[in-house]
């Protein structure tokens, strides 16, 4: 979406697709460190204590992220 279209959005609008972005983006990351954790675990990447970590991580990633945003439409 080029600038000149996202400003003619209202800002309820803007705040909503920004919220979304950061949602998919916290699940991304998330999944990726979830991932990464049974990569080590099947020996495929070198564990140097990393699983139990990322999956920590992971966890906490969508935990703060559910507590920050809250539902879409709900600003």
């Amino acid at each position: 979406m080029p600038p000149a279209d996202w400003n003619l959005l209202t800002e309820d609008l803007q705040l909503a697709l920004s919220r979304e972005a950061l949602r998919r983006a916290t699940e991304t990351l998330a999944e990726h460190a979830r991932l990464l954790a049974l990569e080590m675990e099947h020996g495929t990447l070198s564990d140097r204590g990393g699983p139990e970590a990322l999956r920590l991580f992971a966890a906490v990633v969508t935990a703060t992220s559910q507590d920050a945003f809250g539902p879409v439409g709900h600003a």
